[in-house]
């Protein structure tokens, strides 16, 4: 099936627009999450990915992520663009999300900037703001991209996307 691309509006980027391979960008909005009554991370000099199909993944420079609340986990995962992931787990109180974030602690070279950024699922957090906008988790749970009014898809990760 070859998905139908949503015309963007004005003020919107349509993922079908990104490119393969995925680029890199700073972000020009401040970054949050929030999850357990906490800040986890806030930062103003985040960076996004840009991959056909998908909305923007945002990563945090980890020296504005709280250390004490993320930690790192075991397992790691691999990918053809940025190269090897680790793992996070966030912990505030008595509430824990197991590999709920991942870094790429030795990006490959187009992705280096990333190097100490850490990126996070949505879909567990309990809001994660571009600006003052609360994003949505890309759908079906194995992407970590946020989606905002400003990005149409539709989405890898949705039903009947498996095979894009």
């Amino acid at each position: 099936m070859v998905p139908k691309r949503v015309e963007p509006g004005p003020g919107q980027e349509s993922v079908w627009d990104y490119p393969r391979p995925p680029r890199l960008e700073p972000v020009e909005r401040p970054l949050r999450i929030e999850f357990a009554g906490q800040t986890i991370a806030a930062t103003t000099s985040g960076y996004r990915v840009l991959e056909t199909s998908h909305p923007p993944v945002y990563y945090f420079p980890s020296d504005d992520v709280r250390s004490d609340l993320v930690v790192p986990t075991s397992g790691g995962s691999f990918c053809e663009w940025k190269g090897m992931a680790a793992y996070h787990s966030i912990v505030v109180g008595d509430r824990e999300v197991v590999r709920g974030a991942w870094s790429y602690p030795t990006p490959t070279k187009p992705f280096a900037a990333i190097k100490d950024h850490i990126a996070f699922y949505a879909g567990p957090m309990d809001g994660c703001f571009v600006g003052d906008e609360q994003a949505r988790p890309q759908p079906g749970g194995f992407y970590g991209g946020w989606i905002t009014d400003d990005v149409v898809g539709p989405f890898k990760g949705e039903p009947g996307t498996r095979f894009w």
